[in-house]
């Protein structure tokens, strides 16, 4: 398994301070991504043994509670989702009041219609999904949290309480 990169004190994306976490590997590869290096699944590093343990640690370091994201690359791809699944468990069961986001090159319908167990249990457990495709032609730099007027934020705490 690859990533891309670890950010602790991150403050562009999320609300507050985020951890940061850049999957490795893109199937989309959008014209204009900010994050071309990304979409190679062999580029990026090996995962750590301790990842995990970093990022949790990085949550609550020099006691300020940090929320957290995961962004790629594309974190919900087939490749991707298995890592993305224990990671946001294991950040979950460590700080169930913290937000957690990710953003994602699929839309929240294609995400659902997939039927993926692994993805359904990664909705039960992040508050924030941005969707869709980077459209360049959208770009929109006002936009909170989105690159391209075509994205979404999905507030999944109100999709649970359906």
């Amino acid at each position: 398994m690859k990533y891309a990169g670890l950010m602790e004190n991150d403050f562009t994306d999320g609300s507050g301070v985020c951890v940061s976490l850049w999957t490795q590997g893109c199937p989309h590869h959008c014209p204009g991504c900010q994050n071309p290096e990304t979409w190679d699944f062999d580029g990026g590093y090996d995962v750590p043994d301790d990842l995990r343990g970093q990022i949790v640690k990085a949550i609550s370091a020099n006691n300020i509670t940090r929320n957290f994201s995961i962004l790629g690359g594309e974190p919900l791809c087939d490749e991707n989702l298995d890592f993305v699944l224990n990671i946001v468990t294991t950040v979950r069961t460590a700080y169930p009041h913290i937000k957690i986001y990710i953003w994602t090159g699929y839309t929240f319908d294609e995400l659902v219609n997939k039927n993926d167990e692994r993805i359904n249990n990664i909705f039960k457990q992040i508050n924030y999904l941005i969707d869709g495709k980077y459209d360049e032609s959208l770009r929109d730099i006002t936009l909170p949290l989105r690159g391209s007027s075509n994205q979404n934020i999905i507030n999944l705490d109100e999709k649970k309480n359906l």
